[in-house]
């Protein structure tokens, strides 16, 4: 028997409506109206807990250009995603039941190179990118990256200058079957190869470009990770959680197989030949946790419950924005 109680803070209980019909179990989930704003109002949904899941972040990839940008992006998105996360860990010292908190990072936070701009063979959790350098380069979806980077910073900070026992998982990207009435933004970036979403292609292969292929993992496993690391008597700091990880050219090819509407032709020429960079979950492997899901199983079931959705493009959109956003690793 599951012996968790799910406590769920929203800041528009409305925003339930569409998963409450789903949830089978309503003795085991209370909603609370909070926000991440406004200090002290988490202490009422985490009273009494063992554990607290932190997965809410912005996600805001990019922003227009616009005068004194960096004062702008602090002040509006790093500030706020800041303070919404301490005022929930805040909340976590107040009550004495609070054993353990997980934290959702990214994959965002990390890096394939080194200081000189060669590739490592071998990435883990202490591969982190430079704040500076995302200040400096702004790739495509900088803002997101300068967010979690600097949120898990001051968490971190917090828990250890107040004794909170504080864990993180560093997600690649999530796939899968979805439950929300909405196309997830993680499979929006997955699927953009075969979609050519100008918003989130550039995302992924910003993604390509920073660790040399592009980690995945399925929902369920990513779900299994945070359970796994709340439970786990010796879990402490951040924890990689990648189950596989491809060449783009592979996961282009793979994604044309798993919905062959789109006629894509593929090349490697943007891989260069090279091995990529393996990302290691070592660490959390090291502790006993196993995945269940590969590659095929990720991109299948995420094909499947994305193709009833309003998600998808007309498949000759699909062509035309696929060929103008990457023409140089594949053709149409």
């Amino acid at each position: 028997m599951n012996p968790f109680l799910w406590r769920e803070p929203l800041i528009i209980l409305g925003k339930a409506s569409h998963f409450l019909p789903k949830w089978k179990g309503e003795e085991r989930l209370k909603l609370f109206q909070a926000d991440l704003h406004d200090e002290g109002s988490f202490d009422e949904a985490v009273k009494g807990c063992d554990g607290v899941f932190h997965i809410a972040a912005s996600m805001e990839f990019s922003i227009r250009e616009q005068a004194d940008i960096e004062s702008y992006v602090q002040s509006n998105i790093i500030d706020p995603a800041i303070k919404g996360t301490l005022n929930l860990l805040k909340s976590c010292t107040r009550t004495k039941s609070v054993k353990r908190v997980v934290l959702t990072s990214s994959i965002s936070t990390i890096t394939a190179k080194d200081t000189n701009g060669n590739w490592i063979p071998v990435v883990d959790e202490s591969c982190q990118v430079q704040v500076d350098h995302v200040w400096n380069t702004r790739a495509s979806g900088w803002v997101y990256v300068l967010s979690k980077l600097l949120t898990e910073e001051a968490a971190f900070k917090f828990a250890n200058k107040h004794g909170l026992d504080l864990v993180s998982v560093i997600t690649t990207t999530v796939a899968g079957p979805f439950l929300t009435s909405t196309v997830p933004s993680s499979i929006r970036v997955l699927l953009s190869p075969i979609t050519g979403d100008p918003e989130f292609f550039p995302i992924l292969n910003a993604v390509n470009t920073r660790i040399g292929s592009i980690g995945l993992v399925h929902i369920d496993d990513i779900c299994n990770v945070h359970i796994f690391l709340m439970q786990h008597p010796r879990a402490q700091g951040r924890y990689m959680c990648c189950a596989v990880n491809c060449h783009m050219s592979k996961l282009v090819h793979l994604l044309a197989e798993a919905y062959p509407s789109v006629n894509m032709q593929r090349t490697t020429a943007s891989d260069n030949g090279n091995i990529p960079s393996e990302i290691s979950s070592k660490k959390l492997k090291d502790l006993g946790f196993e995945y269940k899901y590969g590659v095929l199983d990720i991109i299948d079931e995420t094909i499947s419950n994305s193709d009833g959705s309003k998600f998808k493009p007309s498949v000759a959109t699909c062509m035309e924005a696929s060929y103008s956003l990457w023409d140089s690793s594949f053709t149409l």
